[in-house]
Parts: structure tokens; C-alpha cells; sequence
């Protein structure tokens, strides 16, 4: 985990369900989401494209080296930067990232090859070393298309939860093995044993709300009492409907390994 120079770098081991790093960089601090304790409610943000899949490419049709000139051949990708990347646009900007599950999906990937062109704190780039992203390289990526004004960094629970009541969030965390398979009630974090079942990588997602939301007189937010909807990229038979739950408190846990960006239009 370097640090060098206000950047600090923590990487993972790519797998093909995942693929983030966390990058901060020290400038980010002034361009952070601030909570005023203003009034928060429950929200859910509707992507304008179906659940997408970094994996099982070429049952649908992906022939990853026809999507991006150079590319070797693959069934999966590390892209999840790229996928959360896509859904967050196609709420912000509906009609940008196509509405065909598998063309939205090579959209996402050219993303990716972006964001890992943009990683200038990571050494990798794809193709051909498909050894993931940040959220931060594929923020960076889609300002330099035009495709976003700004983007703005979250810090802390209460940010967090104020930052979904204006739209969704790309959230960078470390992925534990037990959450391949999310309880019954569609937590994650609801699954025994989770913090002991092994760090399997870093994964991006997509905050598209929060299904509940507690206050205590201050306006701070209670962790305990409040969940958030994440939309990961492993297809709608994933968890419920392509999402999974996740309590403030889980985040409050493990903040130091996680990133937050929201993406401005």
C-alpha cells in the first residue's frame, strides 16, 4: 500500500469477477460531497440499462478483441470500474450507454480500457494486461470524453448518505469471499462469518440509493440503521436482480479500504 507524494495506491489481485484498486489522491480533498445535516430520505436511482456482466462475454455475443483493437480473446474481464462506470452515466445521462444488455456491456469494456489508460498511479493497461482499474482512473476517463462536467469524492457515512439523495455513487470496496453469495435478504454483510472468509479482491459497484435511512436529533446518520442498494456486474441472476444490500455500519468498517466518486453531468 505506497504512499508517495499525497497518493496512496492499494492494490488486489485481479480476478474475473474483479478488478478495482483503491487510489486517493490528497487534491481529491478539495473536491469533496459535505453533509449539512439537512433531511435525508430514502432513494433509489433507475438505470436506463439493463444489469450488466463482466462475465460469461461470449455467451453474449462479446468478442473482446472486437470491441477493443488489440485486445486478446477473454470470457471475462476485470472491469467492474468500467461497468459501475456505465451504470452510474445511464442515470445521469439516459441514451449515452446503449439499452442492449450486450452492447451496453461493450461499451463498458472500451470504458475500461480508458480508465486503465487514465490509471496513471497504476503500471498495468488493458490490453493487454487485464489487471483492473480504479475508480478514479474511469472518473478520470469519462471527463476526458466530454461525457461528464466533474466529479466529486466521499469521505464519510454521513456524506455518503447525503450524496445519494442527489444521484448515484460509484463505490470502490474490498470484496470478502463470502460475499459471492449474498443472504437470503439479499445482504451481504448479512452473511455469517463474512470478515473471516478471506479478502477475494477489490470490487466497483454502483450506490443506486438507500432502501433505509435513520437520523438522530443532530441529523447525523445512524449506520446501523441504514442500507444501501448496490448494483454490482455479474448479470440479473446475481443476488436481487444484479444488486445486494449493505448496511452504513459495514461501510463505517471498513472505510479505509474503500473509495466513494459521484459523477456530476
Amino acid at each position: 500500500m505506497p504512499t508517495t507524494h499525497g497518493v496512496l495506491v492499494r492494490r488486489y489481485d485481479p480476478h474475473p469477477a474483479l478488478g478495482r484498486h483503491q487510489v486517493l489522491d490528497a487534491r481529491s480533498l478539495a473536491y469533496r460531497q459535505r453533509h449539512r445535516s439537512e433531511v435525508l430520505r430514502p432513494v433509489h436511482w433507475q438505470p436506463a440499462i439493463p444489469v450488466l456482466n463482466q462475465q460469461d462475454l461470449a455467451a453474449q455475443g462479446i468478442v473482446t478483441s472486437a470491441v477493443v483493437p488489440g485486445a486478446p480473446d477473454a470470457d471475462a474481464l476485470a472491469s467492474c470500474t468500467g461497468n459501475a462506470a456505465a451504470t452510474a452515466l445511464s442515470v445521469l445521462r439516459p441514451g449515452i450507454v446503449p439499452d442492449d444488455a450486450a452492447d451496453a456491456e461493450r461499451w463498458a469494456i472500451r470504458l475500461y480500457a480508458d480508465a486503465t489508460a487514465a490509471d496513471e498511479f497504476l503500471p498495468y493497461q488493458w490490453p493487454p494486461a487485464d489487471s483492473g482499474s480504479s475508480g478514479l482512473g474511469v472518473a478520470r476517463a469519462l471527463k476526458a470524453r466530454g461525457l461528464i462536467t466533474s466529479y466529486t469524492h466521499v469521505f464519510d457515512a454521513d456524506s455518503l448518505a447525503a450524496a445519494l439523495q442527489s444521484g448515484p455513487v460509484l463505490l470502490g470496496l474490498p470484496w470478502f469471499a463470502a460475499w459471492f453469495t449474498p443472504a437470503a435478504s439479499g445482504h451481504i454483510d448479512d452473511v455469517p462469518y463474512w470478515r473471516t472468509s478471506g479478502l477475494a479482491g477489490g470490487h466497483e459497484v454502483c450506490a443506486l440509493g438507500i432502501e433505509d435511512i435513520a437520523q438522530d436529533t443532530s441529523g447525523r446518520v445512524i449506520p446501523e440503521r441504514t442500507v444501501l442498494r448496490l448494483r454490482s456486474s455479474w448479470g440479473p441472476g446475481w443476488g436481487s436482480g444484479g444488486d445486494c444490500f449493505l448496511r452504513l455500519s459495514t461501510y463505517v468498517a471498513l472505510r479505509r479500504q474503500i473509495d466513494a466518486i459521484q459523477l456530476h453531468a
